[in-house]
């Protein structure tokens, strides 16, 4: 299995994490959803990576992949005025990982990063792991622990 710098990340913390491969559709309109698909998961629990601008700075969400953020609800989650997704160029320079495969762990330069609330509560939710095609599972209190996040209401 292709190491990644989410997985080294996430080794040098001591987080065991399970891998989920799967087949990547390129095409697929929701890659999270085709990720839930594809492993059976549940949308709710499957988390997708976006990276928003808050007040012109990077900031990292995770939300379910069967959500939409509220640009509103995220601009205050991280003290901010207005909110804005990042262009999907600069989102793959800053973290290093191409769009469809963006972890909030091990990134280039690392960002303050808000996990929806409602995901948090859950035993395991599972993120993607920094390719295409591979997701990780891993308890939600401990994504929140290694990078340092907060939950926050998120979601339109």
């Amino acid at each position: 299995m292709t190491s990644t710098p989410g997985l080294k990340f996430l080794a040098a913390q001591g987080v065991a994490v399970t891998l989920h491969p799967y087949d990547y559709d390129p095409n697929a309109e929701a890659v999270g959803l085709a990720a839930a698909a594809a492993l059976g998961l549940d949308p709710s629990l499957t988390l997708k990576t976006l990276m928003v601008e808050v007040d012109g700075k990077a900031a990292c969400c995770v939300i379910p992949s069967d959500r939409q953020l509220s640009m509103k609800k995220v601009a205050a989650a991280f003290g901010g005025k207005a909110a804005a997704m990042m262009p999907p160029a600069k989102a793959e320079r800053l973290t290093g990982y191409h769009v469809g495969g963006i972890s909030p762990f091990g990134p280039k330069k690392a960002s303050p990063t808000v996990i929806e609330a409602t995901a948090c509560t859950a035993p395991k939710v599972w993120i993607n792991a920094g390719a295409r095609g591979l997701l990780l599972g891993i308890a939600p209190t401990e994504a929140l622990r290694v990078l340092g996040a907060k939950p926050a209401p998120l979601l339109a």
